[in-house]
Parts: C-alpha cells; structure tokens; sequence
C-alpha cells in the first residue's frame, strides 16, 4: 500500500482525497507505521481461550500504561462472561460498554485510525470485522497550571494558560459557568492536526462575527500550526501593517472578561494563550487589574498609558526637530545647556538620536534571546556602562540619552508587546521624517499614522473603535476612563452586540 500523492503543484486538502486509502486491517496500519520503532502490537487471549485472540496496536510513550492494562487488558482477559458469548457478538459488547473506559469510538477508516494512534489511542483489531474499536488512554502529560509570567497578577488570579487545549477549556468554563458559553472545534495542519476550538457566548457574540472566524480557520490548508504566527497571520484581516489586530492573553480571567464584552475567542492545542477578536486600539491599553484596582486609579493608569504612547512615540522625533530645525522654540537656559553639551560632540542631533535609538533595541533584543541571568546582566552592562561611557568619551550628548532613555522606558507600560513594537517602529519612522522636514515633516508623519489606522479593520469593526463610531453614543462605556462597576450598566457599543446590558 503506498501513499496517495499529489503532483508538485497540487496541493489537495486531506477531506477530498484519503491520505491511506484501502481496508482497515493489522497489515495496513503495520504498513503505515513501518518505520516507526515507537509502534507496538499486543496479542489479548480472552479469557484464557487461545481461540478467541484480539490484538492491541498503540504508540510507546502516547498512551498510559495503567490505563491500558485496568481499562483494557484485565477486563478482556478476566471477564468469564465474554468467554460464554460467540466471537462475533463480543465485538458489539465491548463497543456497547463492557470495557471500563469513557472514550471509545469505532472507526473504518485507516485515516481515522491512524490519526487515533498518533493521537494516544489505542486500536482493538477483531478477527473478522470490517471496524475496529479506539480507546482514549493518552498520557495527558502537561504544564501544570501556574501563574502567567507575561501578565503578573497583582490583585487577582493567578492561573494562566496551559499547552493543553482541553485544559484551557476547562478553565474558561469553571469561571463561566453556563451553558450559553459554546465550543466549535476544527482541526487545522496537515501533519501537526491541531485542534483549535472557537469559543464564544450565545445570546451575546454577534453571530456574523463567529462565522467569520470558523470559516477563516476551516479554510486553513497548512502543513501544522507550530508557532503563534501560523494562526495569527490567517485569521487577521489585514497583514501590511505592524500593528496587531488581534489580541492574546494568557490569563484565563481576562479572556473570559473579553468573551463578556461579545469578542470571539480562539484557543489552540500546543499554544499557552487565548486570542480574543476582533481586535481594536483601546483593547491594547486595558489590563486584567483595571478592574481590580478601584475606579479612580484605573482611570488614572489608563490615561498614563495613553500618555506614556505619545510620549515614547513623539519624543525622540520632537527632540530632533526641535534642536535641529526650531530652536527658537526651546527656552533659552535650556538652549545653553544643550548647545554646552554637544560643543565637543562631533555628530549631529539626527546621528545621535537614531543610533541610541538602533542601540537601545539592540540592548532589548539581547536581553530577550539572552538566558535570564546572563540577559539581566547584558541589561545593566548596555544601559549603565556603555551609556555612560558613550557620554563620557562625548560621542553622543547627555540630553540625547536622556530623551532615549524616557521614550523607551515609557514604552514599557504598554500592556501588549506587540502593540508596543509596533510603537517602536514607527518612533524610527517619525524620527526619520523628523530629521528630514522638522515639526513639518513630523505632522506629515503623525497623519500618515493616523490615517493607516483609521484604515484597518478587524471582523468588521474599525481599528479605532469605539473612538470613530463609538463616540457620542449614550449607552456605551467610555473608553479613556472606567467609572465605578455598579455605574457600568452597558456593554461596549461598537460590536453589534446581541445583548448590551450588563447589569441591572
């Protein structure tokens, strides 16, 4: 039996044509798995007959041997009651329940057969029947549920999610306890057959919005799903912007807040995260403890994130236009000092302030790749030695590592990193208008950047939302600030809710 295959340029999806075809037999399934040193095959007497023999097929290391042998084995081999019924009638008492074990399918295809076995099944042959008998025994073997290491809690849960798709479920429901809460699954990637459930509350998701999702990831006609970006980039609605349009989570409390507000969520098997559609700009700077903390020091931590974006995306391009094209405009004690400080400094304000700029990413990403310790190390030394040393050996002035420094620490309070590096590539692009055109060339920059936003879309719903559409709405909660919970009697405005109200 070989393998059907396609042409080099064909690339059809496994429904439409079966990857082994033929009948379901121990030869076949040997066949497919011939190579595989991790197959095994187990010979089962019933109830110490030699006559009535079953053979067992399965994966080292996927299934559970105490499983196999108290679900499986000891009940087949002990049980008098299947040694007094005819061979062909014990296939359909095992099948109806005789077996000790919750999950049990019975499949007649070699597709679905051997999907089981890789998936930690294990396959129960009968001389003589066209069907055989899967049995759910996996290793179930995961990450232990702990606390979120991209999202600390500090007032609140500190669960997070795990690798285990059905793991993460559970988790989502045993904070939404009802039934209104569903669950569609698909299984994505050729190879890695990866399931991927969409999860969404009925009653409040809008419905046009879930469809849209499921149809996307149907469509979906990969290899495997092994990294974050092999659903991110199928599931956006638009790829040439640096900005995310769709946000993750790794904390089951705030996924099920999303899921509240009428988003769709996605979870995936192997990824310890939730994606939450459709995705919007004030979505990036709210937090899992902006409900946690009272309402006034909420709202105060959102308006400093907001300001904490204009800052570490204005300030370096503002510096540069300001001293390079206008320093009429900066007062005149400061003029001095600055002026003092780059008299022995031989490049100019534009030189210094993007090649801090290169540099100060070059630090971030070598703490990232870095091991922690050597990571934290490699932090100190760039930001404390080699700057100081920069200063002191006066190849760059102090108010230029000064202005770097505050732009990249205030793009730290940003919640989501990948809004965040979007933030810092556009800083190098204002930067560079900056130096080009001054205050000019930086307003033409800021309305480059707002118009791009204005233009993305996610599911339907504008990327500025509810900024565009949202505003002026009387039943909507604001955005900018949080008022008191038992105030917030209305859902978000923007998503063609099926409910808004939410609460009394």
């Amino acid at each position: 039996m070989q393998v059907t295959r396609g042409s080099e340029n064909d690339h059809p999806r496994p429904e439409q044509i079966p990857h082994y075809p033929g009948p379901v037999t121990m030869e076949n399934v040997q066949r497919i798995f011939c190579d595989c040193a991790d197959f095994s095959t187990r010979t089962v007497i019933l109830h110490n007959d030699p006559g009535r023999q079953v053979t067992l097929c399965y994966i080292n290391g996927m299934v559970r041997g105490e499983r196999v042998n108290d679900y499986l084995l000891r009940p087949m081999a002990q049980d008098p009651f299947l040694a007094s019924v005819e061979m062909s009638k014990v296939f359909e008492l095992l099948a109806g329940g005789t077996l000790y074990n919750l999950y049990m399918d019975r499949q007649s295809s070699l597709d679905d057969v051997a999907q089981d076995l890789t998936a930690g099944n294990c396959i129960l042959f009968f001389p003589g029947q066209e069907e055989v008998l899967s049995f759910a025994v996996s290793t179930e073997e995961k990450r232990s549920i702990g606390e979120s290491d991209n999202e600390p809690a500090l007032k609140g849960a500190r669960d997070s999610f795990v690798e285990g798709v059905r793991t993460n479920t559970s988790l989502v429901r045993r904070k939404l306890r009802t039934p209104d809460v569903k669950l569609r699954e698909f299984i994505v990637g050729r190879h890695t057959r990866t399931p991927v459930d969409v999860v969404w509350i009925d009653g409040i998701t809008p419905m046009e919005t879930v469809e849209e999702v499921c149809r996307r990831i149907d469509q979906m006609d990969i290899d495997g799903v092994e990294t974050t970006g092999s659903l991110e980039e199928y599931l956006v609605d638009r790829l040439t912007t640096p900005f995310p349009l769709m946000a993750y989570t790794q904390r089951p409390d705030r996924f099920c807040g999303a899921l509240l507000e009428g988003r769709v969520g996605v979870l995936a098997d192997g990824l310890p995260l939730g994606y939450i559609l459709p995705g919007t700009l004030e979505q990036f700077f709210r937090t899992a403890q902006d409900k946690a903390f009272y309402w006034t020091m909420a709202t105060a931590l959102t308006m400093l994130r907001y300001c904490c974006m204009i800052v570490t995306l204005l300030l370096p391009a503002l510096y540069i236009a300001i001293v390079t094209f206008h320093p009429e405009a900066i007062p005149v004690k400061l003029a001095l000092s600055i002026a003092a400080a780059k008299q022995e400094v031989p490049f100019s304000t534009i030189f210094e302030v993007l090649i801090m700029l290169l540099a100060f990413e070059v630090l971030q990403e070598a703490g990232l790749r870095l091991p922690t310790p050597i990571g934290a190390t490699v932090s100190i030394l760039g930001g404390l030695v080699v700057g100081n040393a920069a200063v002191e050996a006066h190849i760059v002035s102090p108010a230029v590592l000064i202005v770097v420094a505050i732009a990249g620490i205030a793009g730290y309070t940003m919640p989501s990193q990948d809004f965040s590096g979007a933030l810092r590539l556009w800083r190098f692009v204002l930067a560079v208008l900056a130096s080009v055109g001054g205050l000019f060339g930086l307003a033409c920059g800021i309305a480059a950047l707002i118009h791009h936003l204005a233009g993305l879309e996610s599911y339907g719903v504008p990327y500025l939302a509810p900024f565009t559409i949202g505003a002026g709405q009387g039943s909507g909660r604001p955005d900018l600030t949080r008022p008191p919970l038992p105030k917030m009697k209305w859902r978000g405005g923007v998503y063609g809710l099926r409910n808004r109200r939410n609460q009394k």
